[in-house]
């Protein structure tokens, strides 16, 4: 997979979580997001959508994994409802691997991000969560990217 580093700042985002097994359902919450967002008007060309798995499904109970669909927005005062949670993507070094945006490229990327961080000397910071970064630009030409927080 082609890998760069980048400084990701502090962002506010809008989410949505749901809990249960990783797959179908994060693509509904996802789509529940989207939905949600393009009422609001807050879907664009510039629009970055974020998929964080937060638990590792080999050591979490699938029905206990979570999984947020969020969205960076500017100005979170705008935002009332009772699905939809305000929260902070923590800033740092991410390793960034620009992938197709396909569910066969996203799982084969998942099953050899760890490998292929420690052929490049890097080391996953527990601290962050991994994210799938869904930049509008990016979609368009169908591609996506994974975010691994590194120290």
């Amino acid at each position: 997979m082609k890998m760069k580093i980048e400084m990701i700042p502090e962002a506010e985002l809008v989410y949505i979580q749901r809990r249960g097994s990783y797959g179908l359902g994060n693509i509904q919450t996802m789509e529940k997001l989207k939905a949600w967002a393009m009422v609001k008007g807050l879907l664009n060309d510039e629009s970055i959508i974020l998929g964080v798995p937060w638990d590792n499904p080999t050591v979490t109970k699938p029905e206990d994994c979570r999984y947020d669909a969020g969205l960076i927005v500017s100005d979170v005062q705008q935002i009332s409802d009772d699905d939809v949670h305000i929260g902070r993507i923590s800033p740092g070094e991410y390793a960034v691997f620009v992938i197709d945006h396909t569910a066969e490229s996203l799982e084969r990327a998942w099953s050899n991000l760890f490998l292929d961080l420690s052929k490049q000397g890097y080391q996953l910071d527990g601290s962050r969560p991994i994210m799938e970064r869904y930049a509008a630009r990016m979609v368009k030409n169908h591609r996506c990217e994974i975010c691994a927080p590194i120290r």
